[in-house]
C-alpha cells in the first residue's frame, strides 16, 4: 500500500470510529444479508462481537504503516478463525460488509481513491490470515 493509501484508510475510519456500535450493526446486518447462513458462526452477543470487531479493525488501521510488525497478529488470527468456522469465501463477504460501512459513515468522502485504498488494505490482511488458515490444517 502507498503512503497515500494508508492515509485515505484512517482518515475514512475515523468516521465510523466515532459512532462505532452503530458501525458495527451495520457491519453485521450486511453480512447477514449477503451470507445469512454465517449467523451461526457469531456466537457472542452482537454488541460484544462489534465491539471486538472494531477493536481489531482499530489494530490493524493503525498498524498499516507497520505492517510486517503486525503479520504476525493477523496470522495468529486467521488461525483462530479456522475454530469459528471461517471458510476463505468469508472474506470477501466481510471485505464487502466493511467497504459498505466505510461508504456508509464517510458518505462524499468515500471516493473511488478511498474504496480502492479500502479494498487493498482489506486484501493484504485477508491474504495473510487465509493463508495462516491453511496452514492450521497442516
Amino acid at each position: 500500500m502507498t503512503p497515500r493509501q494508508i492515509d485515505l484508510v484512517r482518515d475514512s475510519f475515523v468516521h465510523i470510529l466515532f459512532a462505532a456500535d452503530e458501525a458495527s450493526t451495520i457491519f453485521y446486518d450486511r453480512v447477514f444479508a449477503l451470507a445469512p447462513e454465517s449467523r451461526a458462526l457469531f456466537t457472542n452477543d452482537r454488541t460484544v462481537q462489534g465491539r471486538l470487531f472494531m477493536q481489531t479493525l482499530a489494530k490493524i488501521v493503525t498498524g498499516l504503516t507497520a505492517f510486517e510488525a503486525m503479520r504476525p497478529e493477523l496470522r495468529a488470527l486467521g488461525r483462530r478463525h479456522v475454530a469459528y468456522g471461517a471458510k476463505d469465501h468469508h472474506y470477501a463477504i466481510i471485505g464487502d460488509a466493511l467497504r459498505h460501512v466505510v461508504a456508509h459513515f464517510a458518505g462524499a468522502d468515500f471516493d473511488p481513491d478511498t474504496d480502492r485504498a479500502w479494498q487493498d488494505a482489506y486484501d493484504l490482511v485477508a491474504r495473510v490470515m487465509i493463508a495462516a488458515s491453511h496452514e492450521h490444517h497442516v
